[in-house]
């Protein structure tokens, strides 16, 4: 996040002149984006256009400060010729403008082919993402994944202890995309698909929490997030779905979520990429460290 405070210089200029002016390396496209997002406060109220400020206006612009910095380097967990995966840290989007992608671009920029991701994570969820480093492998994983060939694993800590310690949970969500938010039901709705997510419990803690590995069968929109909400085991630190109270309590400032492990079980010919099939890549991830 980057705080501004407006001097006379821009009073009663546009938000854009001001932020293209004060914040080093942010694009217009990254503001509108932003807007657009409702990502940017002016005193302490969120908006989605560009306005004209005052002196001594207050700008929140909730951007990670990774990706205005010069020095923002990859955490790249695994490479050979054919993938790359990237341990991403939160508050930083796969794709975009400024974005994981835009980073990945201006290393490999010499390549002939750009590393594309494969699959998505929220912003404010960390972990492994996997990129492909050609045409080849990009089509194969983005089959892979489609097929449901390759195992992604995540870490949550949540509210609460839940009483099954094993589960497949079977709802329905509907994205509301005006609002950027998603609601769960138990029983089918127009307008609602169908969702599956798969837990069981790793580790419980004295302070009524617990550590749970995760899967989804279907890749919706906050679905882990939303899903454990719903059966009543909030993600810690989730500021949409989650109990803000509980989040002040642990000072916990984005969700404690994580793609930790990616698991190859491939079970049709993957050409190039056979060499992957039944390996496992997983973060040693400590708790607090979520």
């Amino acid at each position: 996040m980057k705080k501004l405070i407006v001097d006379n210089k821009y009073n009663n200029k546009k938000l854009n002149t001001f932020l293209l002016d004060n914040i080093p390396n942010i694009s217009i496209n990254t503001i509108y984006k932003l807007l657009r997002k409702k990502d940017i406060k002016v005193n302490n109220v969120r908006i989605n256009s560009n306005i004209l400020l005052h002196a001594d206006d207050e700008v929140l612009v909730y951007i990670s400060d990774n990706l205005l910095s010069n020095n923002f380097k990859l955490d790249i967990f695994y490479e050979d010729d054919n993938i790359l995966i990237i341990n991403k840290p939160y508050n930083i989007e796969v794709t975009g403008s400024n974005s994981l992608t835009t980073y990945v671009h201006s290393i490999y920029s010499g390549n002939d082919f750009l590393p594309m991701p494969c699959h998505r994570l929220d912003r404010n969820t960390s972990g492994l993402i996997l990129f492909a480093k050609n045409e080849i492998s990009l089509n194969i994983l983005l089959d892979k994944f489609k097929n449901h060939e390759i195992e992604k694993h995540y870490l949550a800590l949540v509210y609460g202890v839940p009483k099954i310690k094993s589960d497949k949970l079977k709802s329905y969500l509907f994205k509301d995309t005006k609002k950027s938010i998603v609601y769960i039901s138990d029983e089918f709705k127009k307008g609602y698909q169908k969702i599956i997510t798969s837990y069981k419990i790793l580790e419980v803690f004295s302070t009524n929490t617990s550590l749970l590995d995760v899967q989804i069968e279907t890749g919706k929109t906050h679905q882990i997030r939303a899903h454990l909400a719903h059966i009543g085991y909030p993600i810690i630190g989730d500021g949409k779905y989650g109990i803000n109270k509980i989040n002040k309590e642990f000072n916990a400032k984005y969700q404690k979520l994580c793609s930790y492990k990616l698991k190859f079980n491939f079970k049709t010919d993957a050409d190039i990429l056979n060499y992957l099939n039944n390996k496992t890549f997983k973060l040693e991830k400590q708790v607090s460290n979520l």
